[in-house]
């Protein structure tokens, strides 16, 4: 990316692993919103432009920096947020608001490249896809790329809140990361609803875990607020163990979040807007209920959530596909029109 909304091109760029540092050859990338965030809205970067964009990175380890050597070799899923692992944000756990932490695609050059050079900390190991027992559904390296993002996103937020069997959990936006939170969700044992102003995204869920479906463009909010809590009252799940999850990024779907909040209720924030959204930040008080914002994973969570994937606890197949790099331009516009039902993943051609 040279410029905002100005075409993508080919280009070559050095790369070479310092210490702790690895190279990694790209298997697949996905696109994520937050790319187009950067792409067509001018999000700043913290690199400077021109800079590669891509964070959901999964690929081959082919060179390696001093103390990094034993990395070489191995399949990998590169989070998309690296904390350094030894600062005192990360000692006290808080690794995702690590001050040098390393964002691929915003700090430093990202995945939709041949190559890309990322630190081996953090770095999470794939185990051989070729073993049936390991691999069951056969899945590819380049589509576990979407764990770095997609997957491991909800996964956390849905881990914070300490969602467990026969909890309600209620997904605000069930395309891309909400719909992972869904089969996330489901895995664990909570009773899903799902709202979205895309009947399809919906319909698309109905047989990995979501039981309600509400659509936002023929319901109001009165409605949903109502489908909701007649949805909880059936399976006699109490407000206190009601778990939301605002994952749409739009103005509207935030304020619908906020508003199903009951008493001792909990909202974790997973979608991202510039827009301001107009609330009664009261209403957590008066409800003691509970609000928490989400950045990326942890990569200590990367091994389950790998695991979870290839057993097909969550299923990847219906709701990702692959493209060729070279249709990077053609495919940020598409996804950006809202003119794609599956995540796209970008698989470089001739990875040498």
């Amino acid at each position: 990316m040279e410029q905002v909304a100005a075409p993508m091109r080919l280009a070559e760029y050095a790369g070479t692993p310092g210490a702790g540092e690895v190279l990694v050859r790209v298997a697949g990338c996905g696109v994520c919103h937050t790319d187009l965030g950067f792409f067509f809205d001018g999000v700043p970067t913290r690199h400077a432009l021109p800079l590669v964009l891509g964070h959901e990175v999964s690929g081959t380890v082919v060179e390696a920096g001093a103390g990094a050597e034993d990395w070489v070799g191995r399949d990998v899923v590169v989070p998309a947020v690296i904390p350094c692992g030894a600062c005192p944000a990360c000692e006290s756990g808080r690794g995702a608001i690590c001050p040098r932490q390393i964002f691929p695609g915003n700090d430093v050059h990202g995945g939709f490249a041949s190559h890309v050079v990322v630190p081996a900390v953090g770095l999470c190991a794939v185990p051989d896809l070729a073993d049936p027992v390991r691999n069951p559904h056969g899945l590819s390296l380049a589509l576990l790329s979407v764990i770095a993002d997609a997957v491991s996103t909800p996964f956390q937020a849905i881990a914070r809140s300490q969602l467990g069997p026969g909890d309600l959990a209620v997904f605000v936006g069930v395309g891309g990361v909400g719909g992972f939170g869904v089969q996330i969700a489901r895995a664990r044992g909570a009773a899903v609803a799902g709202i979205d102003v895309d009947a399809a995204r919906l319909a698309a869920l109905a047989p990995h875990g979501l039981e309600l479906a509400l659509d936002a463009a023929a319901l109001d909010f009165k409605q949903i607020r109502a489908a909701v809590g007649g949805f909880a009252a059936e399976r006699d799940v109490a407000t206190w163990r009601w778990r939301i999850f605002e994952c749409s990024g739009t103005p509207a779907g935030q304020a619908t979040a906020f508003g199903l909040l009951r008493h001792g209720a909990y909202l974790g924030v997973v979608g991202y807007t510039p827009r301001k959204v107009e609330l009664r930040l009261s209403n957590l008080m008066a409800l003691d209920a509970t609000a928490q914002g989400n950045w990326g994973c942890l990569p200590a969570h990367y091994p389950a959530i790998v695991e979870l994937v290839l057993r097909g606890d969550v299923v990847l197949g219906p709701f990702v596909e692959t493209r060729p790099l070279a249709t990077i331009n053609e495919t940020f516009h598409e996804l950006h029109a809202g003119g794609l039902g599956r995540r796209p993943v970008l698989v470089p051609e001739s990875p040498a």
